[in-house]
């Protein structure tokens, strides 16, 4: 058996975001194909039909931006009962669609991904997430981006930490091809040619696998935790502003952390949780240069 560590990113655009993310969701190769089973009926119960099927895609930046939350609070009355019927016909018709329609649309997104991270938390799939201070000082080493680093670290601990330790398998979404050839050859380097790499490559199979973000239901669950991570998820550590009315995902997305017993010398009780805030990506060898 082997837990699949599907990946995505929010916030690198440098745009809009408080926090660039790189996040992971963990889920049990043996429990992956009911968990898919499980959200595509959610899906059709939610929303009349699938949602994803044709053009549709189950992204944090439209299924969770503002506007949403706004028509989830327009003044039209809707019924519960109605919901997927309204939702469906938004759908079919956007266009036509008219204010109890918008609503009915909106109630079904947010409340698609209220069950979307409940089932996560029943199928016992673990969150892992790297979240880079926006100002953070770039490196200038072509190694493995330290987000990367960290994330792999984090889902190393927690296959270790398993009763039965089982391997782990890279899964990320698809890049422009040039750019994946380039990750696949840092990836491979890390686990192959550094201590901690070679350490970590004995749970973790050290070559990613790159899949199509519309086809997996896995990489759009990471990207629905990157993004409710980067806009709602905070530690005392991380002052960005948040938008309040994701903070009821942020405490489901909170409950898959996995935390770590990590000892340290003169800190046998040291703990690490899978979620890393980075405040700055050079090396150890780049700040020492830097006079840091």
């Amino acid at each position: 058996m082997a837990w699949l560590l599907f990946i995505d990113e929010s916030g690198h655009d440098r745009k809009a975001s408080p926090y660039e993310v790189l996040a992971g969701v963990a889920i049990r190769d043996r429990d992956l194909s009911n968990l898919i089973a499980a959200l595509h009926t959610a899906e059709s119960q939610h929303f009349g039909r699938r949602y994803s099927s044709g053009n549709g895609e189950l992204k944090g930046t439209k299924i969770l931006k503002t506007k949403v939350f706004q028509h989830a609070r327009m003044g039209v009355t809707v019924n519960d009962e109605d919901i997927p019927g309204l939702a469906k016909a938004a759908l079919d018709d956007g266009p036509s669609a008219r204010a109890h329609h918008l609503k009915g649309l909106a109630l079904a997104k947010l409340r698609y991904v209220t069950d979307l991270f409940d089932l996560c938390a029943r199928f016992q799939c673990k969150a892992f997430a790297s979240i880079v201070e926006t100002d953070a000082q770039a490196t200038v080493s072509d190694g493995l981006r330290k987000d990367y680093a960290y994330l792999f670290e984090r889902f190393f601990y927690f296959l270790r930490d398993s009763e039965t330790p089982e391997q782990g398998m890279l899964i990320l979404d698809e890049i422009e091809k040039s750019q994946s050839h380039i990750l696949i050859d840092q990836t491979q380097r890390y686990f192959r040619e550094t201590s901690t790499g070679k350490h970590r490559s004995s749970l973790i199979i050290p070559e990613p696998f790159f899949v199509h973000r519309d086809l997996t239901t896995g990489i759009q669950i990471a990207d629905l935790i990157a993004y409710c991570i980067s806009w709602g998820f905070r530690t005392p550590r991380m002052i960005k502003p948040a938008r309040e009315e994701l903070s009821g995902y942020a405490a489901q997305i909170a409950k898959l952390r996995h935390k770590a017993h990590s000892p340290r010398p003169g800190n046998p009780g040291f703990h690490v949780w899978s979620f890393a805030h980075i405040t700055d990506l050079r090396t150890g060898r780049e700040k020492q240069e830097s006079g840091q």
